[in-house]
């Protein structure tokens, strides 16, 4: 690997000279650069011989597009049997988003391609969406062994991101009280009975079998789920795999559901009358005449919350203190009962919600015992 300065006459006879930078690329195969001036070829030299010997470095005559790249690394996401509602969504950030950038080869790809793409996501997405679909960007770059490009191009949280409330989001003690009243239905009082006081996802609750729940201990286990295309799986993430207390008043529901559940195949909890896997809006448009009935809705008569909102109001009962009717149990043990994968998580949807305390008593007993 050199950089050597070439000199030649043209068909006119007129001097002429550049800078070339002769290297082996890591499949052995010779490679000549050319640049007008010295510092250009020496700051190509500098960084290839860094590329070259990671293995990232990709000659600009075999370098594939970043549209190829993409559609390469949807079959390996494919392959390694990833669930079918994750591929579709990746497809879709491929499709809908990556065009503007998608005929870049790799080898020419600059971080400020990759800013210029950033930046056009924020313009046209919101700010969640355009962050999922750089995140897919940069997976599709690191499987084409390019992410150094854009480790420094990022879109950080939304920091003016509404906070959920209850009463808007999370539905108050006493709606849930008035929701639970009107049911009149066995099986849709223990299924809002079960969501409200277990926290259930509503991918768990379609694939929630009996076999998961011990009646007679008064738990159950999330081992399974089904997804929005009806295929049951494996929980959302390691940290989903729990086992969960069931209190009285939702054991009791479902111990009076199991008596007239309709025999399926699945051993599901909640099946359709037919015994199959219920499909998401199915269950949450089955519910929305006891939210009417209730009186929870909105200003248009349409039901105030949907299904995840008893998850809402789930993590905000563990949270709140016993003085408020509420579990007060540490954060760490309401993430546990979440699944969720990190701490983090449920501080970020939910930290707000934890009880503050005396904040001007601690400040003075700290005070008076610095100075003591």
């Amino acid at each position: 690997m050199s950089v050597r300065k070439r000199k030649w006459q043209t068909s006119g006879g007129e001097p002429r000279e550049a800078w070339v930078v002769d290297y082996f690329d890591q499949e052995g195969d010779r490679v000549l650069r050319t640049f007008e001036k010295k510092k250009d070829a020496d700051a190509f030299h500098a960084t290839v011989k860094v590329e070259v010997g990671r293995g990232e470095h990709i000659t600009p005559s075999k370098s594939e597009t970043v549209a190829e790249a993409a559609e390469r690394w949807i079959k390996r996401v494919e392959a390694e049997g990833r669930e079918r509602t994750t591929v579709r969504q990746y497809r879709q950030h491929v499709d809908l988003h990556l065009k503007s950038i998608g005929a870049v080869k790799l080898a020419g790809l600059t971080a400020k391609h990759v800013e210029t793409f950033r930046d056009d996501l924020l313009a046209n997405l919101s700010r969640p969406m355009a962050r999922k679909v750089l995140t897919s960007f940069k997976s599709i770059l690191k499987a084409a062994r390019r992410a150094h490009v854009a480790a420094n191009v990022s879109i950080g949280q939304n920091k003016r991101k509404r906070k959920l409330e209850v009463g808007v989001d999370i539905p108050e003690p006493k709606e849930v009280k008035r929701l639970i009243e009107a049911c009149t239905a066995t099986r849709n009082r223990a299924l809002l009975l079960t969501v409200a006081l277990t926290g259930l996802r509503a991918s768990e609750l379609r694939g929630l079998r009996w076999s998961d729940v011990r009646l007679k201990d008064g738990e159950l286990d999330v081992r399974q789920r089904a997804d929005r295309f009806n295929k049951i799986g494996p929980p959302k993430s390691e940290a989903s795999r729990r086992t969960i207390p069931i209190p009285p008043e939702a054991l009791f529901a479902l111990k009076q559901w199991k008596l007239e559940c309709p025999p399926n195949e699945g051993d599901l909890v909640f099946p359709t009358g037919t015994g199959h896997i219920e499909h998401h809006s199915n269950m949450l448009r089955g519910l929305a005449p006891v939210m009417v009935a209730a009186g929870l809705v909105d200003g248009k008569g349409e039901p105030k919350y949907a299904l995840h909102s008893f998850r809402h109001f789930f993590a905000s009962w563990c949270i709140n203190p016993r003085s408020r009717g509420g579990r007060e149990l540490p954060p760490k043990e309401v993430q546990t009962l979440l699944g969720h994968s990190s701490i983090v998580m449920t501080m970020d949807t939910y930290g707000h919600l934890f009880p503050r305390g005396n904040d001007k008593a601690e400040l003075a007993a700290a005070s008076r015992a610095l100075f003591a």
